[in-house]
């Protein structure tokens, strides 16, 4: 089955030097193609791009990028008296310019930057078409029902795209809003299109990397709102793709952390388990691979940890002894060296849990 989240397509920073051989050779081959359809009387037709630069196969940085986070302005900022622009979040941690190296006497809004910015975003990828009732002429003055519509899926990578760059700088706030708009975008789709595997799939990864961004920024009862959202969604969705299952599996692992750490041991416990259970599933229906092997051990030892704190000490026991026979029977490649480590760290937490056993009353 191939993946039906568009957002595996999002190029991280590291990666762009490594694609410019190919994209090269693409373009050349595309340019050939284009030229053989004209010369037999084919029509050629051409992908947009966007006029800046900012193409979500690809990073680059645009006239309306900060130079901290690599990300689209947000909260434009400017440096007095470089009049260099960032977003504020990321030149609120500077003294001195980080492109000129001036001393930073004070910091300024640039809002009419930034309304260029956000209009720029509002309209990339997309076609602004006005919305008229044809049974009436509209009136003089009348104010008209403006709606956007998605030109291409590409949208959605260009938006997380620039989410993940701002997430990476530690500038949240602005991965959020740019996710709260793909989000948006979706529901939309979600609302004409009715709950496609496609569009409930690629909102519960979104609303998961927000539920991300509201624990970056210590609001939990959002977080939890959003993984819980998140993982609503993905349940929708039937299907064997690994990487739906696992973001189902981890959003509702993170709403369990998000209780346990509240003390809600009785509510951790309950999404800890549901996580086991997708996990499990995977592997019975599926051929397991060791790293799979080791999510579900991982959930295993959450849902003892919590049995062990509520006094359910054998059951406890039982899962972690569970956990580890698991990983005993875990056979490892040769080049496997990151699973094996993780392999070895999950082991030793686990035999340390067994040896703090509660001892038995006296009789």
């Amino acid at each position: 089955m191939t993946p039906v989240c568009p957002f595996v397509k999002v190029a991280r920073p590291d990666e762009a030097s490594s694609k410019k051989v190919g994209d090269n050779q693409n373009k050349h081959q595309s340019g050939q193609e284009g030229k053989a359809k004209q010369e037999s009387g084919e029509s050629a037709t051409i992908s947009p791009k966007c006029p800046f630069g900012y193409d979500s196969q690809s990073f680059k940085l645009g006239p309306f990028s900060c130079m901290i986070c690599q990300a689209l302005l947000f909260e434009s900022s400017k440096c007095v008296p470089c009049s260099h622009v960032y977003c504020k979040a990321c030149i609120s941690r500077f003294k001195d310019c980080p492109l000129c190296g001036a001393d930073i006497e004070k910091i300024e809004a640039d809002t009419n930057l930034q309304t260029v910015v956000d209009r720029f975003i509002e309209g990339h990828a997309r076609i602004k078409r006005s919305q008229v009732n044809k049974d009436q002429e509209e009136a003089v003055g009348e104010k008209k029902t403006v709606i956007y519509e998605d030109v291409s899926l590409e949208r959605g990578a260009f938006l997380v795209q620039q989410a993940m760059r701002a997430f990476r700088a530690h500038n949240v706030e602005s991965a959020k809003s740019r996710l709260s708009l793909c989000a948006e975008d979706i529901r939309e789709q979600l609302e004409r299109m009715g709950s496609t595997s496609e569009l409930c799939s690629q909102l519960g990864a979104v609303l998961g990397m927000m539920g991300d961004c509201c624990r970056a920024l210590g609001d939990v009862g959002a977080a939890v709102s959003y993984f819980e959202e998140s993982a609503s969604f993905l349940k929708k969705v039937q299907t064997d793709d690994l990487e739906i299952i696992h973001t189902l599996s981890v959003s509702l692992n993170k709403v369990g952390d998000l209780k346990y750490y509240d003390g809600d041991l009785q509510g951790a416990r309950s999404y800890y388990f549901q996580s086991l259970n997708v996990r499990r599933d995977a592997i019975k229906n599926t051929a397991s691979s060791p790293s799979q092997i080791l999510d579900v051990v991982v959930s295993l030892a959450k849902v003892a940890d919590v049995d062990r704190n509520i006094g359910n000490e054998d059951v406890a026991i039982d899962g972690f002894q569970e956990a580890i026979r698991l990983l005993d029977s875990l056979t490892l490649k040769s080049e496997e060296v990151g699973l094996e480590q993780r392999r070895l760290s999950v082991l030793e937490f686990l035999k340390n849990q067994l040896a703090e056993k509660q001892p038995d009353p006296a009789p």
